[in-house]
Order: C-alpha cells, then sequence, then structure tokens
C-alpha cells in the first residue's frame, strides 16, 4: 500500500509489494488485455540518476513477433528509441504549453493546472497535455528501464499480485501476447508514439480538426499510460527512492491522475492497482 501525508504530499511505501498477506486472495481482475496473475519482484541495486531537468520544459509536470526480437534491443534505452514528441496543433499548443508551464512554474496548484482555460478548444488542450504526459513518463521509465526493469527482473508487465497487463493493439498484434515490462512498454510507447506522429489523429496545424472518435483514442492511451505508472509504483518504487526520483515520479503521477479524472479519460477499473494512492490523491487538500 501507499501513504499520501496530506501535509506534506509526500507519498511512502509501507510495505513490501508482493506480500500474498496484504495483496493475495480475492477474485482475479481483467480488461481487455488484462489478467490477475501473481507477480514476484527482483531486488535491483542502486545507480546513479539522471537529473529531472532534462525532462523537458514541463518535466513538473508497437510491434509484432517474439518478445526476445527487435523490440528487446529497443527497449534497452528507451529515451535513445523515443525521442521528445513536438507540440501539437501549431502556435495555438504553443501557447497551451506555455500556458501549462506558467501555471505550474509560479507555485500554481496543480488541480488547477489542468483546467481547460477560458475560451480554448478541449480536444486541443487535451491533445497537448496527452502529449505532454507521454514525454514525460518516457523520460521516467528510462531512469529505470536499463538497469532495474529488464526481461529478468520483470518477466511480465505486472502492478502488484493481482494485475498482468498482455499486449494487443488490434493491428500488429492482433491477440492478448504475455511479455516482460520492458517489452510490453517498448511495444506500449511505440503504439501512442505511432498515433502522435499521425497528423489525421493529432493534428500538427491550427485548425485542423480532430478525428471524431479521438476521445476514444486519448481514453486507450491515458489508461494504457496508467499501466507503466502502477507497474514502476508496485514493482520500481523502492529504487526510484534510492535514486531520489520520488518527487519527480509523485509529482508527474498527481498531475496526470487529476487530468485523467478532470476529463474522465481513465476508468475506476483501470485504476484498481493504485486505488489507495489514487484516492490519497485526490482527498488531499
Amino acid at each position: 500500500a501507499f501513504s499520501l501525508d496530506k501535509n506534506t504530499h509526500k507519498i511512502s511505501l509501507m510495505f513490501s509489494f508482493g506480500s500474498s498477506s496484504k495483496r493475495g486472495g480475492g477474485s482475479s481482475n481483467k480488461s481487455e488485455d488484462t489478467n490477475a496473475k501473481t507477480a514476484n519482484n527482483n531486488a535491483s541495486k542502486k545507480s546513479s540518476f539522471l537529473s529531472a531537468s532534462s525532462a523537458g520544459a514541463s518535466a513538473q509536470s508497437s510491434g509484432n513477433g517474439s518478445a526476445t526480437g527487435n523490440t528487446k534491443s529497443q527497449t534497452n534505452n528507451i529515451q535513445s528509441t523515443f525521442r521528445k514528441k513536438p507540440i501539437p496543433v501549431g502556435q495555438k499548443g504553443i501557447e497551451l504549453q506555455a500556458h501549462i508551464n506558467s501555471t505550474l512554474g509560479n507555485n500554481g496548484s496543480l488541480r488547477d493546472a489542468v483546467k481547460l482555460p477560458k475560451g480554448e478548444d478541449e480536444l486541443e488542450w487535451i491533445a497537448v497535455n496527452v502529449v505532454d504526459f507521454f514525454n514525460a513518463l518516457v523520460f521516467l521509465y528510462d531512469v529505470v528501464n536499463t538497469e532495474h526493469c529488464t526481461e529478468k527482473t520483470c518477466p511480465t508487465m505486472c502492478a502488484g499480485p493481482k494485475f498482468e497487463y498482455r499486449w494487443m493493439d488490434g493491428e500488429e498484434v492482433m491477440k492478448p501476447m504475455e511479455c516482460s515490462a520492458p517489452v510490453y512498454c517498448g511495444y506500449l510507447f511505440r503504439w501512442v508514439e505511432k498515433q502522435i506522429d499521425d497528423e489525421k489523429i493529432f493534428p500538427k496545424k491550427q485548425g485542423d480538426a480532430f478525428p471524431r472518435d479521438f476521445k476514444k483514442r486519448v481514453k486507450k492511451i491515458a489508461a494504457r499510460l496508467f499501466r507503466v505508472y502502477a507497474h514502476l509504483y508496485h514493482s520500481h518504487f523502492k529504487i526510484i527512492c534510492a535514486l531520489q526520483a520520488e518527487k519527480h515520479l509523485n509529482t508527474i503521477f498527481k498531475h496526470f491522475v487529476y487530468f485523467a479524472v478532470e476529463f474522465s479519460l481513465i476508468s475506476s477499473e483501470e485504476m484498481m492497482p493504485l486505488r489507495e494512492l489514487v484516492d490519497g490523491v485526490l482527498q488531499a487538500p
């Protein structure tokens, strides 16, 4: 479980994940590509933490075949594979990004920072923020990916002993496929990147229309990005603390949760692996 100090908003680890006395038992939880399964966490050794400042201006804030093919080599260093994505919707996107940065940079409330600015288009606002969250999460995952989230330490993509995620994108991988956490994240990040790069989905020019199913697509993206946070907290929170990166993780996650709730992007069921943490974030003053 996690504990949120309401005075400092600091999230702390209360017990070792994988403890059957805390997480065992109960019925399995399943979604479109999720199966419940007990997961064993492996110990990780301490390494140097990359400065969070390189995450970008708002750091405040998929493939087919064998799981050991090209995907494995590409997930050895996530940042070298996935470059920071540019802001969508042209000049308007730049203006909206500036609004985000100014709000967060002036000790503004994260709750206020996620609200749609007066007179702005909701889809443009969502598009800019989703790209921002994607960039931040790719950087954050890279902190543990090379050394601590490997096929040996994380042979399945899971979030605690009850939740296991299997990859399926409906295009190249047609059936839910069990794979390691780094392979799953590689598929996921490429799947998101492909959509962000598609101007028919994420328009690059101001005034270009969004597809009718844009909100549906974004909900799917947000739900899957949430799974990476769930994996990081359940399997790698100790090493993230050892690397003194927990403040960065907590801040980005809180920002992401506030935004997802504000625009109803993630279902309560999808949030179950981090239910206590999410409730703590939302109930904090």
